[in-house]
C-alpha cells in the first residue's frame, strides 16, 4: 500500500503532463505519482512515463470511468486527485495530505472559488456555472463546501474504498461533493490559488452540455439522498395548484349551490391525489435512505478492517525482509 498516491486522469495534456508529475514529485517525493490516460491522440503517456510517472490506461472515455479505475486498483493511505493540465499548484498538495494523514479528513477540497478562480478563468459561464452549482448544493444539502467542482482533491482510504460511482464524466466531482455530506464525512477546505489553462491547452469540459449533465446529477441525487424534501417539495407544488383552482368552485358552489365546472373539479380532484402519493412515496425512500445510511457505516468498519489487514500483511513483509538481511 502506498503512503501517498497522486492519481492523474488525462486526456490529451501532452503540453502539460510532463510539468505536472515533475511538480508533484518536488513536493511530495514520497508519493507514487499515477497518470491514467483516457485514449489520447497525442503523446500524453509517452511524456508522463518519461517525466517518472507510473502510466496506466482507461479505454472507456470519460473522466468518471477513470476515476472509477483509479479508485479501484490502487491501494493508499492518502490519494491526491489532480488535473494534467497544470491549472492546480502542487505546492499545496503537502497540505492537502497532511490532513488526511494526520487529521482525519476523508476529503480535502481545493478551493479554487475563494482566490483566483473568477480572476483567471477567461470563461464567464464557466463562472457563472460555478457560482450556481455551489450555491444549489450548499442550499439543497446544508453544507459548506467552497468549491464544488473543483479537480484537485485528496481523500482517505476510506473514501475512495467505499465511494460508489456512477457518473460517467464531469459530473464525478458534484457526486463525490454529496456523497461525502450525505454520508457524514469529514470534509475540509484549502483555498488554493488557480491558473488558467496554458497557451494552447483546451478544455474538455463543455460549458453547456456538460453543465446542464451536472445540473441533472444534482436533481437524481437530491431525489436519492433526500427524498422526503424532494417529494414533499413536489406534493407542496401539486397541492397548492389543486387548491388554487378548487377555491373558485367551492366559492361557486358556496354562492349558487351548484358546480357549473366539473372537468376542473375533477383534475383538482386527481392533483390532490397525486400529491398524497408524492408524499407518501418521500416518506418510504427516507426511511430507505436511512437504512442505505446504516448500512454504509458498517462498510466503513469494513473498509477500514482491510486496510489494517494490509498494513499488517506489509508490516510483516518488510519485517521478514529485514531479518534475510541481516
Amino acid at each position: 500500500m502506498d503512503k501517498i498516491a497522486v492519481l492523474i486522469p488525462c486526456y490529451n495534456e501532452a503540453g502539460t503532463i510532463e510539468k505536472v508529475v515533475r511538480d508533484f514529485r518536488t513536493v511530495l517525493p514520497e508519493a507514487v505519482i499515477y497518470v491514467y490516460d483516457n485514449n489520447s491522440a497525442d503523446e500524453t503517456a509517452a511524456l508522463a512515463e518519461k517525466a517518472g510517472a507510473v502510466v496506466r490506461h482507461e479505454y472507456m472515455q470519460g473522466k468518471g470511468n477513470v476515476i472509477r479505475r483509479m479508485f479501484g486498483e490502487i491501494d493508499a493511505e492518502c490519494y491526491i486527485m489532480v488535473d494534467g493540465d497544470d491549472t492546480y499548484p502542487a505546492e499545496n498538495a503537502r497540505e492537502m495530505a497532511d490532513k488526511v494523514l494526520y487529521h482525519q479528513s476523508d476529503m480535502v477540497v481545493g478551493d479554487r472559488l475563494s482566490s483566483t478562480y473568477f480572476e483567471e478563468n477567461k470563461r464567464p459561464f464557466h463562472n457563472f456555472g460555478n457560482s450556481l452549482v455551489r450555491k444549489s448544493i450548499n442550499f439543497l444539502f446544508e453544507n459548506n463546501i467552497k468549491d464544488i467542482m473543483t479537480g484537485y482533491r485528496a481523500f482517505s482510504y476510506r473514501f475512495v474504498k467505499t465511494f460508489p460511482i456512477l457518473s460517467k464524466g464531469f459530473e464525478i466531482e458534484t457526486e463525490m461533493s454529496i456523497h461525502a455530506v450525505d454520508k457524514n464525512l469529514q470534509v475540509d477546505n484549502v483555498v488554493i490559488e488557480y491558473r488558467d489553462r496554458p497557451e494552447g491547452s483546451v478544455s474538455k469540459l463543455n460549458t453547456y452540455s456538460d453543465g446542464f449533465k451536472v445540473l441533472r446529477t444534482i436533481a437524481r441525487l437530491f431525489a436519492t439522498y433526500r427524498p422526503l424534501r424532494y417529494f414533499g417539495t413536489v406534493a407542496a407544488i401539486l397541492f397548492a395548484v389543486a387548491a388554487a383552482f378548487f377555491v373558485p368552485v367551492l366559492t361557486e358552489y358556496v354562492r349558487t349551490g351548484l358546480v357549473p365546472r366539473f372537468p376542473t373539479l375533477i383534475a383538482c380532484g386527481f392533483l390532490a391525489i397525486a400529491a398524497i402519493q408524492a408524499l407518501f412515496a418521500g416518506m418510504l425512500l427516507d426511511n430507505i435512505s436511512r437504512k442505505s445510511r446504516q448500512d454504509f457505516e458498517i462498510q466503513l468498519y469494513q473498509a477500514m478492517d482491510v486496510k489494517r489487514r494490509k498494513d499488517a500483511e506489509e508490516k510483516c513483509r518488510r519485517e521478514s525482509g529485514a531479518n534475510e538481511n541481516v
